[in-house]
């Protein structure tokens, strides 16, 4: 179901850093996300939802736009 707030993510399980970028075109790292909780967030019905609750303020994160912005 396409999230009204999260554009796409990405998580690299070696890294266990999850890239997420938002409709507003932020785009943050969140380091040391398990892979259980990574897999859980793709499988979440409500993106938006989930990520509030079960990662936003729980994982360090950076925001990394600048760095990715052409």
């Amino acid at each position: 179901m396409p999230s009204s707030v999260i554009r796409f993510f990405r998580y690299a399980p070696d890294a266990r850093e999850l890239k997420v970028t938002f409709v507003s075109g932020r785009l943050y790292v969140y380091e040391d996300v398990p892979p259980e909780v990574a897999a859980a967030f793709r499988e979440a019905r409500s993106k938006g939802a989930f990520f509030n609750r079960e990662i936003r303020d729980r994982y360090v994160y950076r925001d990394v736009t600048r760095e990715y912005a052409g």
